[in-house]
Parts: structure tokens; C-alpha cells; sequence
């Protein structure tokens, strides 16, 4: 496992190994979205030193929610929340990036201001659910975003990096993956627009480019990552030609000089694994376009991650479901200690259960 524990660095923040803490949406938030104690809790437990956490998916707009109990960017009130979350993983030496999303039109009218139509590129519904204050439901049907909205919501990509800023973030991710507004804009099968922003690859791409040109406008651009899923099906995607698609959408980013780009493997959609033991291709072929650091993600295990390295096809691997169960999973991997199993019911919201309470090996405790 030496692999995962060589240092690497990501922009201007030095790493003391490759294992990260994948985006996860755990919806435990209070009202008005604000960021609490028990998350504190929960990024402090798997903070380590030199190690990367990524926030979970964090609306830059009342309009961009998908999921009631996830925390927001959105407001000024929400940066004092995210100040706590900051201060405790510094203080145990960690670093973290937030990432930043817009949910288009996986999202439904009991989110929205006023009972307002989600958003998206065009008026194109899926078959997929949002989570409201009444529970899960099916996603209402969107409506195509105006010109003038597209430039409010890149401006609200702007503000919310700015209050990262100001809560201390070392950095942030802009969210273009898993079927949400940026992954909606980047492929034909949700995009459908005829103007600036549809139609030809360099037009769909376009929402991607400016809402993190935004980011880098706040952060630097070695202090923005940017997160894409090629070929990936979860929140009803498709595109026409994917490897043309993201082949041009990683090129385009490539010449932003990004901190890195994070990559989806197809065999995963959300947190299920749809493809056991399928190769990761997707981190292997944006590689040949990618010439920064690349964070691979979905279906990894500690061989297969410490191999992905190794082949050069990643520089970092983000785990998901296993750093949920394990919040001291740098330290497992590192020793090939036993991992605690994950339980799924309690991923999406709750309390402290199948949240904060999973518990630390032995060794950890007596190391820290």
C-alpha cells in the first residue's frame, strides 16, 4: 500500500497521501441549510494529517437544491457553519475542498422559491426522485433556463466560492458530474438547446467552462478542481458521443491549469456498483488529454486503487461508502486493518446514526 502514502501536491497544499474523502450527500443539516455540530463531528472524525476531504455537494443556489438536510452556500448565514467544519479538519491537520452544485432539474417544486419548476438546459424530465421535507419524490418536470438565468446562476457559482473563501475552504470543486446542471449542460441527451449553450460540443461545454472560470476568479486556479462522469447514467444521462464529449470538456479544462480533475467511474451510478469488477477506464482515457492531477473515484478498493497509481492512471483515488463506515480509513489501509461494513439505510439523512457513530480501530485511537 506504500503507493497510496507517497505525498503529492494539489495546487499549493502539500498531501501526505492519495486517500480522499469522495463528496458524499449525507443530508444532515439544520434549517435554513446551515452546517451543525454533528458535521463538525463527522468531517473532524476523518480529517488526517495531509489528507484531502471533499464536502458533500453543496448548493451554490436556493434554486440549485435537490436534497432537504443538505447544506448550503447560498447565504451569509450559512458561512459561520462551515467556519466550525473548516477550523476542525485544519486542527487535525486535514485540508478541505467544498464542492459546489447546481441540481437543475433533479430537484422538485416543494425546493424551489414560490413551488417554481426546477431548472435545467431544456425542458427534457428523467425518471428520478429529490428529496423534500415530505421525503422522496419523484423529481418534478424542469423548465428550460433563460439566457439572463444562466448568467444569474454562473454569478451565484462566483458568490458561493467567495463565501468558501471566507470560511476558510482550501479550495473548491465544481460539481459537473452525476446528472445535476453542469452534467445536464455537458450532454445532448439533457441538452437540447439551440443557442450559445447547445448543439455542438464547444457550446454544450460552455456552462461548465464559465461557472468554474467563476470559482477561479475567487480561488486561483490551482485552488479549483473540477468533478465530471463520463459515460455515466445516474440522473437519467446519456450523450451521443461521450468520449467526444468529455475528451473536449477535459482538454478545455486542461488549458485552465486546474488543482485537479476528479473522474467518475462508469461503473458506479450514485452509490451503487453497477459493474463489479469492471476496469476503471474513464481516469485512463481523460489522462490522455488531462495533463494535471487526477482524483479517480467509484468501485475502488485499496489494491485497485494503489494499482490505478501505479499504472498512471490516477494520482489520487476518492473513497465513498468505505470512508463513511471508516472514519479512520487512511489509517486501515495503511496497516490492512479490517473495515468496518457500511450500512446503507442511514446514508441519505438521519441523526448521528450510521453518521458519526462508526467506530475507530483500536490503533487509531492509540496513535492519535
Amino acid at each position: 500500500m506504500t503507493t497510496l502514502f507517497n505525498g503529492f501536491n494539489i495546487g499549493p497544499r502539500a498531501l501526505s497521501h492519495r486517500v480522499v474523502l469522495a463528496p458524499l450527500t449525507r443530508m444532515r443539516s439544520d434549517d435554513g441549510d446551515i452546517p451543525n455540530d454533528l458535521m463538525v463531528e463527522y468531517y473532524a472524525q476523518r480529517a488526517s494529517i495531509g489528507g484531502l476531504l471533499i464536502s458533500e455537494a453543496t448548493p451554490v443556489s436556493i434554486r440549485g437544491n435537490g436534497y432537504h438536510g443538505a447544506p448550503g452556500i447560498y447565504a451569509d448565514s450559512q458561512i459561520d457553519g462551515w467556519k466550525k467544519v473548516v477550523n476542525a479538519v485544519h486542527a487535525k491537520g486535514g485540508l478541505i475542498f467544498m464542492q459546489l452544485f447546481h441540481a437543475g432539474r433533479q430537484s422538485h417544486r416543494d425546493l424551489q422559491p414560490g413551488g417554481d419548476a426546477p431548472l435545467a438546459p431544456s425542458a427534457v424530465s428523467f425518471e428520478g426522485m429529490a428529496h423534500t421535507k415530505s421525503g422522496w419524490q419523484p423529481a418534478s418536470a424542469p423548465r428550460e433556463i433563460t439566457l439572463n438565468e444562466i448568467k444569474v446562476a454562473i454569478d451565484e457559482f462566483r458568490q458561493a466560492a467567495q463565501r468558501a473563501l471566507a470560511a476558510g475552504f482550501d479550495g473548491v470543486e465544481i460539481h459537473g458530474a452525476n446528472g445535476y446542471l453542469i452534467d445536464q449542460f455537458l450532454q445532448d441527451g439533457s441538452n437540447q438547446r439551440t443557442d450559445a449553450y447547445g448543439g455542438k460540443v464547444e457550446n454544450r461545454v460552455r456552462f461548465l467552462l464559465e461557472a468554474t472560470e467563476a470559482a477561479v476568479s475567487v480561488f486561483g486556479a490551482n485552488r479549483v478542481g473540477v468533478r465530471l462522469s463520463p459515460s455515466g447514467t445516474f440522473g437519467g444521462m446519456s450523450d451521443s458521443n461521450p468520449n467526444l464529449t468529455f475528451g473536449h470538456a477535459a482538454e478545455k479544462l486542461n488549458a485552465l491549469g486546474l488543482a485537479y480533475l476528479h473522474v467518475i467511474e462508469p461503473r458506479v451510478a450514485g452509490s451503487q456498483v453497477i459493474e463489479e469488477g469492471a476496469e476503471p477506464v474513464a481516469s485512463r482515457a481523460l489522462r490522455k488529454v488531462f495533463s494535471g492531477p487526477i482524483i479517480a473515484a467509484g468501485g475502488f478498493d485499496a489494491a485497485t486503487a494503489a494499482a490505478a497509481i501505479e499504472a498512471g492512471d490516477a494520482d489520487l483515488i476518492a473513497f465513498g461508502r468505505d470512508f463513511i463506515a471508516n472514519p479512520d480509513l487512511p489509517h486501515r489501509l495503511r496497516h490492512n486493518l479490517q473495515l468496518n461494513p457500511y450500512n446503507r439505510d442511514t446514508f441519505y439523512g438521519g441523526d448521528h446514526r450510521g453518521y458519526t457513530d462508526y467506530p475507530f480501530a483500536a490503533s487509531t485511537l492509540t496513535a492519535a
